[in-house]
């Protein structure tokens, strides 16, 4: 399995990479992790002339060579020239092309990943969605979706409780998750919420900020530049335990990001019976019911922001039963297990293709 910087990184994509693994390695299976140090973007197409990477991976002896297709512009020239037969499947979080960025910076980017993901013989997705958006650059080509699951967290909250706290006087207690990057929209968020009175609501901010320093810093320039920082708690990368408990006494998860190929942070939120105020671009609406148990927004759409946010603190019915729809949803939803089931079928499957083909050697998994 190669990867930027160990298994370990606090993101969505991260903790998909995590439980695979785990769970393969919980099947019996052997497996390899290879780290490849993020450097950024341009720093890591160097990669393909780095002859430290390509020696890691050359010795590796698999039968199925996963990849993240965060890597890809490590990987390019290396799955290009590869000598050994085994076949490269690559899981797919969501394009770096699909990120909201200026149009040639996406053009280019997209040149890239276009030239890996040509290269790559199958692909675990994330979402339907993934899916279509590199079907639309590379056509088809063989494939499974293993939606990520929940469960890897034990909510603790009743459906009475979710009604209960949706009734609590008081602002309405909503919650950010995740890495301070920009294309999470912590900026749009803030705007948002600070169009509405200060009274209505409280802000807890969750998430890791040494990633992105620059954006950290901007976003403490605007927390000042709005006057919102008596409603806005900073709390940074937070345990698991206290993150439940944050979670548990929260009314609203809010992430208005520019773009998720799924948004595992919505469906955890779901868990704990708490409406996604979720993007409206990419696979978020594969987990999110726009109405039901969430609201879909477009990005970087502070008025909508503002909208979603005063409706709910208005209505705490209707934000109950969103709650409970949205627990109801989070009950329903496929678990990790059976994401595992999805991915050890299919390789299975990709390297019993290739073996028939004469492809493979009878090496280790």
């Amino acid at each position: 399995m190669v990867v930027y910087d160990g298994l370990e990184c606090a993101s969505g994509g991260y903790r998909y990479d995590r439980r695979i693994v785990a769970g393969l390695r919980d099947r019996g299976h052997e497996v390899t992790v290879v780290s490849i140090p993020r450097d950024g973007y341009g720093s890591n197409l160097l990669d393909n002339v780095s002859r430290g990477v390509t020696a890691d991976l050359a010795a590796l002896e698999v039968d199925v060579l996963l990849q993240d297709e965060l890597c890809h512009p490590s990987l390019v020239r290396y799955n290009r020239r590869r000598d050994d037969d085994a076949p490269v499947v690559s899981i797919v979080h969501h394009l770096r092309s699909q990120e909201p960025r200026a149009a040639w910076h996406n053009a280019l980017i997209g040149a890239v990943e276009r030239r890996y993901l040509e290269t790559v013989d199958a692909f675990v997705y994330n979402s339907g969605t993934t899916r279509e958006t590199v079907e639309a650059l590379v056509g088809p080509k063989p494939g499974v979706v293993a939606p990520p699951g929940g469960d890897h967290v034990d909510p603790g909250i009743s459906r009475e409780r979710i009604r209960e706290r949706a009734h609590e006087p008081g602002p309405l207690r909503v919650v950010f998750v995740g890495t301070l990057i920009e294309r999470k929209g912590l900026h749009t968020l803030l705007r948002g919420l600070a169009a509405r009175p200060p009274d209505e609501w409280t802000l807890t901010v969750v998430g890791d900020p040494t990633v992105d320093p620059e954006y950290a810093h901007r976003i403490d320039r605007l927390l000042d530049a709005l006057d919102v920082g008596r409603s806005v708690t900073v709390a940074g990368r937070l345990s698991d335990a206290s993150l439940s408990s944050t979670l548990q006494e929260s009314h609203l998860l809010a992430v208005p990001s520019g773009y998720e190929g799924f948004g595992i942070v919505y469906l955890e939120g779901m868990g704990f019976g708490l409406p996604a105020l979720a993007s409206a671009a990419g696979g978020a609406r594969e987990v999110v019911t726009d109405g039901e148990t969430g609201l879909l927004i477009s990005p970087g759409e502070p008025r909508t922001v503002a909208e979603a946010v005063g409706s709910l603190a208005a209505d705490r019915e209707r934000l109950a039963e969103m709650g409970v729809a949205a627990r109801d949803a989070y009950d329903e939803h496929p678990t990790w297990s059976d994401a595992v089931d999805r991915v050890e079928a299919f390789a299975s499957e990709v390297q019993e293709i290739a073996r028939m083909r004469g492809d493979v050697r009878d090496t280790r998994t």
